[in-house]
């Protein structure tokens, strides 16, 4: 073989090698990507639902007389994400307000993974998006691994930001708005605290029509009846035809699907005429919750449902602190020594829920975000008719798991 062949013999060889390589680099993208999960852990659902509850709970305490909503999932997952950095009593408070005793960090991580893994395209007529992000103040170190988990498990952004700059808390708000459809604004208020070190933030957006819109023309104004006894007018649409039903012992309620499949829904509770919303939040339990789902039966009726449209905002400082995580507020005793090396000590200065609904005869809009602030020390009928024209409690739930994505109370339709 000549010196001529020989060289083009190599090229060749050295071509198809290259070849080889850059087709099985092709392949990696598609082994990477994981295919949703098919369940997810009961435990982690029973979990935050309880959470859910006691959260929501504790906020009637502050606002009885004013419209709730929160989002239970988000205000999970970015709690989820600051437990990967607690240690000592911190973690087992966190543990238990997060009702996640019993599973170790390994088992909580992989079981958040497939959750959202799971919510993921529920539906083709469903926009449902979840988004995690690590904001760290530029200089200050924290251990790979705490970053790294927040990463894997909860597909975190992590980034690097001077937050003494005037355009910091921009920049994350920013990044909010854009996973929420610009419905939430302004999650964190600067100047950012100079004893900040990190946010860790959640974003979840949600946008579904029903499955059977309710027709515009069939909306009209009708009295609604406030908490406090007066009235108002307000649109209340309507629709008849076959829904999933219950009537319960003190209440009625409806579940509407949303999109093609139905495995998204909103169920609407209302008391019934001589019982107020408040005796029904008596009744709010994860046990009478999970019986109440399974007890829905398809009945045809007629179901009248408010347009509604509100904003909801609140520092879940205090309830949190009331069921039990004060140690993880607490600048002397907090314990996030898994974050970074201690001292100086980390405690969480503030944790700030936002959320926003829309209901119309289309369907509906809700988003929330949640951001945890770490700072450094220095029945079956056959009709019915339901009406819903005073105070009721709704909540938005996946079918496929279980899991409550967003839950609220209308005391005052707007």
């Amino acid at each position: 073989m000549t010196r001529y062949n020989k060289k083009m013999a190599a090229i060749v060889l050295l071509l198809l090698y290259m070849a080889a390589l850059l087709g099985s680099a092709g392949c990696r993208p598609a082994e990477k990507i994981a295919s949703p999960a098919d369940k997810v852990d009961l435990q982690l659902v029973n979990a935050n639902t309880a959470f859910g509850f006691n959260l929501f709970h504790a906020l009637l305490e502050e606002d009885a007389n004013e419209n709730i909503f929160i989002s239970p999932a988000s205000v999970s997952l970015a709690l989820a994400m600051t437990y990967n950095g607690a240690g000592g009593e911190t973690a087992a408070a966190m543990e238990e307000v997060l009702q996640l005793k019993g599973m170790s960090l390994a088992e909580i991580n992989f079981a958040f993974s497939e959750l959202n893994s799971i919510l993921k395209n529920p539906d083709p007529k469903v926009q449902l998006s979840i988004a995690n992000s690590l904001w760290a103040r530029q200089g200050v170190d924290f251990f790979p691994e705490f970053l790294q988990r927040n990463r894997d498990y909860f597909g975190a952004e992590v980034t690097a930001l001077d937050f003494d700059l005037s355009e910091a808390s921009e920049t994350i708000n920013r990044w909010v708005e854009q996973q929420t459809n610009n419905k939430i604004k302004d999650l964190i208020e600067p100047p950012i605290d100079t004893e900040t070190v990190m946010f860790l933030i959640n974003a979840i957006y949600f946008q579904a029509d029903w499955t059977k819109p309710f027709n515009p023309k069939k909306t009209r104004d009708l009295t609604f009846q406030l908490s406090d006894g007066s009235t108002k007018q307000h649109p209340i649409m309507f629709r008849e035809g076959e829904f999933s039903y219950l009537n319960g012992e003190d209440f009625q309620a409806v579940s509407i699907p949303y999109g093609e499949t139905g495995r998204l829904r909103m169920y609407v509770f209302l008391p019934n005429h001589d019982k107020s919303l408040d005796s029904f939040y008596n009744e709010l339990n994860p046990g009478n919750w999970k019986t109440w789902l399974a007890s829905f039966q398809p009945t045809e009726g007629s179901l009248g449902l408010p347009r509604f449209k509100y904003e909801y905002e609140s520092s879940l400082n205090d309830v949190l602190k009331t069921l039990g995580m004060e140690v993880a507020f607490n600048r002397s005793t907090a314990d996030f020594s898994a974050m970074r090396p201690i001292p100086p000590r980390l405690f969480i200065s503030e944790v700030k829920h936002k959320a926003f609904i829309e209901v119309n005869e289309k369907g509906t809009e809700a988003a929330a975000a949640t951001s945890v602030e770490i700072a450094l020390e220095s029945a079956n009928m056959d009709w019915f008719s339901m009406t819903v024209d005073r105070p009721f409690f709704f909540s938005i739930v996946d079918d496929n798991s279980g899991s409550i994505l967003f839950m609220g109370s209308v005391v005052n339709p707007l």
